[in-house]
């Protein structure tokens, strides 16, 4: 797992994205950047701010799956 930190907008929230191996996410809002830092750093997971990295392509890959209708 993996942690992406995303800049407070005028809309949200700081918010921090754990991302699984397989590219499966969820993104939960945390009070500011250096505690969504800390929190990643808690958890011993790597943790990058995704405005100098971008997303993983695990992850778009994996949202992309999940959009697909479901084959019979």
């Amino acid at each position: 797992m993996e942690a992406y930190v995303e800049p407070a907008t005028n809309v949200t929230a700081t918010t921090v994205v754990l991302i699984a191996h397989d590219g499966e996410w969820t993104r939960r809002a945390l009070p500011s950047r250096p505690v969504a830092f800390d929190v990643a750093r808690s958890l011993d997971i790597p943790v990058y701010d995704v405005n100098l990295t971008g997303y993983p392509r695990r992850m778009r890959e994996w949202t992309s799956r999940q959009r697909r209708p479901k084959q019979r």
